[in-house]
């Protein structure tokens, strides 16, 4: 097994079709995609690197050197652009020796860290054009590794998750039907590299034969510009974009996506009132809701189409609430909800997400793996399993408020919080008290216009939820800070809170 194999069968099968690229012929083939990959192992094995960085926004470089990396038989590294100069040395260091291949504003980052030798992205790209093209000589053995994603570290020092080949290809052959994508289809990806969605996209798309169409830097108006101009058949988005390209189609009356056949979205807790208004303003559209870690190779359970359409419809609370869900599971992956000793809960009773498969890796270079004796992966993510399996996420462990030795679910709070039609996003924190160790901090968004009062905030929290989880103090921002693949940072958030006076909320 190696992701090498995902490409040799699409380039054997249909070679001709535009795999990376626009539909007015500037594309590149499958055909070429395999032999620039070639090309490019061939480049890296000449080095006396041991891993392959990525520091770069999507481009034809990302896949050629992703799929060249598999064929040397190399660990592939996309780094996170985004950070500060030294973050990316820091991270470069882990990973010596190595190439990077890098956007030539970025390369400076990597210089000065020994043994890191940085290409800029132009001149990779000339070396994969021309040469001999290597045997097809790429190792078949499934426990090497493939992929290392440093983690994001919202909570603490990034670590490096150890995705290996047998857990890819893994997850690709479980949940994607080889070719089953018409030579019209496209997809946008404007998920950055650096993020397990954007590996799994190519790899998904490869292997289904779907062109592949790189949104470099997001944002709503482009992606939507985008999908038209490129007559988009499949996308997948964060909740933060989503949320965007609502509020671009909203000031554009008459635009539609017709196009558009099928929608995903994950990697951060979707508002109801969000993804209400897109199945509204995409009538004709499939929308999948993909839950997953990047220590499982991406998703983990889905929420459906016809699952999003039967809610939307519904008028009972427990169907209609399942667009908040994660739907259920794939069929190759077990999961379960457990406590703090590890006994699994029964159904409603929230806890500690575990999940076991032949997908989940559970483990960090260097830091060795986090699954159980008997191949069960606990996530750090909190949810329960209703009655009918579908799973519903309610955030990270380490984010539950603890008030007055009661533990209370933030994403609880959070959607009561949104079902108000002037809430336009909302978190629940905890924060210091000495009388209840923490307190209920409601931070709400308002919609355009809205002028809320706090009273009125906690009343309605308290109509939905039990009195012990009303928020203690509300207080109104801008806009909440996210990260750019729609977690919530609520570490950054905690800290912007120091700085408030929450007594009078």
């Amino acid at each position: 097994m190696n992701l090498m194999m995902l490409l040799e069968m699409a380039s054997s099968a249909f070679g001709d079709r535009v795999a990376i690229g626009s539909k007015d012929g500037s594309g590149v083939s499958y055909t070429t995609l395999y032999e620039n990959s070639g090309r490019a192992a061939q480049f890296f094995r000449n080095s006396s690197a041991e891993k392959i960085a990525f520091l770069d926004t999507s481009s034809i470089a990302l896949p050629t050197a992703l799929f060249g990396s598999a064929w040397a038989g190399l660990p592939f590294v996309p780094l996170n652009y985004r950070l500060t100069g030294e973050e990316i040395r820091e991270l470069g260091s882990e990973i010596v020796p190595a190439i990077g291949v890098a956007n030539i504003s970025m390369k400076d980052a990597l210089d000065g860290v020994p043994e890191f030798e940085a290409i800029e992205r132009e001149d990779f790209i000339l070396e994969t054009r021309n040469g001999e093209l290597p045997d097809a000589d790429w190792g078949m053995d499934p426990d090497e590794i493939a992929i290392l994603l440093f983690t994001s570290g919202t909570t603490g020092a990034p670590k490096a998750a150890v995705l290996r080949h047998s857990h890819l290809v893994s997850y690709i052959l479980g949940s994607v039907e080889f070719m089953g994508a018409g030579d019209e289809e496209a997809t946008l990806v404007s998920v950055p590299p650096y993020h397990v969605a954007g590996m799994a996209a190519l790899c998904s798309s490869v292997y289904a034969g779907r062109r592949i169409v790189q949104l470099p830097n997001f944002d709503a108006a482009s992606w939507v510009d985008t999908a038209i101009k490129e007559s988009v058949t499949h996308a997948m988005v964060v909740p933060t974009m989503l949320s965007r390209i609502v509020d671009e189609l909203e000031k554009r009356p008459g635009v539609s996506i017709d196009s558009l056949r099928s929608l995903s979205y994950g990697g951060g807790k979707m508002p109801r009132p969000v993804i209400e208004k897109a199945l509204h303003l995409f009538p004709n559209t499939n929308f999948v809701n993909a839950y997953g870690l990047t220590e499982t190779s991406s998703t983990i359970s889905v929420l459906g189409p016809e699952d999003h359409r039967n809610a939307l419809e519904s008028q009972e609370e427990p169907i209609r609430r399942r667009l908040s869900s994660a739907g259920k599971p794939l069929p190759n992956l077990e999961v379960s909800i457990r406590d703090e000793e590890g006994k699994v809960l029964e159904a409603g009773t929230s806890g500690e997400i575990w999940v076991r498969g032949e997908q989940v890796s559970g483990e960090y270079l260097g830091h060795g793996t986090k699954l159980t004796d008997d191949g069960w992966f606990p996530t750090n993510d909190g949810g329960f399993l209703d009655e009918e399996g579908y799973l519903f996420v309610e955030g990270r462990i380490d984010d539950i408020i603890i008030r007055g030795g009661e533990n209370i679910s933030p994403g609880e709070i959070e959607e009561a919080l949104l079902a108000h039609p002037q809430i336009r996003d909302a978190a629940a924190i905890g924060m210091p008290d000495t009388q209840w160790g923490e307190i209920i901090v409601a931070v709400i968004v308002l919609s355009d216009g809205s002028d809320l009062p706090v009273d009125e905030v906690k009343v309605f929290v308290k109509d939905q939820l039990r009195s012990s989880r009303t928020p203690d103090h509300v207080v109104t921002m801008d806009e909440l800070p996210y990260n750019e693949t729609g977690k919530l940072l609520r570490r950054v958030l905690r800290e912007n809170l120091s700085g408030f006076s929450i007594n009078e909320g």
